[in-house]
């Protein structure tokens, strides 16, 4: 399309509002929220409308007058919600819609075969980004990872450069492994960071006061990622192959069991993954 394609958001809650407001920036038209109609969606898709200056409808009622219906709505309900848009669609004796997104991580573009039937053409564009109630962040520099039709996946990449992402196709045979590994980014490091507040409880510390204290180490931490890579960044008792403190660790972690087992099955992984010393012996510990 030479043109931006106007957009209907298919969902109101935190990703369908990040991305809306983002695209509504942008220069996008968003013509329609369609949303429940239910007490918990009502609003919340009335607050998103008035960002962007669209309409708000639910499937029975929308007009399908964009170009693109972008669904960001919750894994289970992408396929039945496409089901009855198409059925609306196939309904109306004129519609403009050309293309469907849907932003599942895990699902394939295949989910919305019923609009692919109706005419469309299909992809799966997930931002590699959290998004939750009460935050706000950017799409700038984030990496969208897209499947799906030619034709979707050419305007796909042509709308995250305009949001100012970074695009990049993913075969449909990695899609599990790829929302594996980003799961593991936040979902499972948010798991990681819980196990240290119960470990620092340990310590005395309340998880609030843990929190702040652990920041400043947890920022240098992410910023020599960013710059040096794993293996220069990492340090501690592995690196140096100190068996003696983490005989020390696991000892007293037998009180919190679940934090032990993290801990040792994250120090496995470091000796499988970066340079530690007396591999021998700390193996044989973490396996006890």
């Amino acid at each position: 399309m030479s043109r931006k394609p106007s957009i209907a958001i298919i969902g109101a809650g935190s990703l369908a509002t990040s991305l809306a407001v983002a695209l509504h920036e942008a220069g996008f038209k968003i013509t329609e929220i369609v949303a429940r109609d239910s007490p918990a969606s009502r609003p919340r898709a009335r607050s998103l409308a008035a960002k962007v200056r669209a309409k708000v409808v639910t499937a029975n009622s929308s007009a399908l007058d964009a170009a693109l219906l972008w669904f960001c709505v919750p894994d289970r309900e992408i396929h039945s919600a496409a089901s009855e848009l198409a059925l609306r669609a196939s309904a109306q004796k004129k519609n403009h819609l050309r293309f469907a997104f849907h932003s599942s991580g895990a699902l394939l573009s295949r989910e919305l075969n019923p609009l692919r039937e109706a005419g469309a053409a299909v992809a799966s564009v997930h931002p590699l980004m959290t998004f939750v109630a009460k935050a706000n962040p950017s799409l700038r520099g984030v990496p969208f990872a897209i499947e799906g039709d030619k034709a979707a996946k050419r305007v796909a990449r042509r709308i995250v450069r305009e949001l100012g992402g970074q695009s990049f196709s993913l075969p449909p045979a990695r899609k599990a492994a790829y929302h594996a590994w980003a799961t593991l980014t936040s979902p499972l490091q948010l798991a990681f960071l819980v196990t240290l507040e119960e470990a620092a409880r340990a310590a005395g510390l309340a998880p609030k006061d843990a929190r702040r204290k652990s920041l400043p180490i947890i920022m240098q931490t992410l910023a020599n990622y960013s710059r040096l890579g794993p293996a220069q960044s990492f340090s501690g008792p592995l690196i140096r192959g100190d068996a003696q403190t983490v005989a020390k660790h696991l000892a007293v972690l037998k009180k919190l069991p679940g934090v032990r087992q993290v801990y040792s099955a994250l120090a496995q992984a470091a000796l499988r993954g970066l340079p530690a010393k007396n591999r021998r012996e700390l193996k044989r510990l973490l396996q006890n």
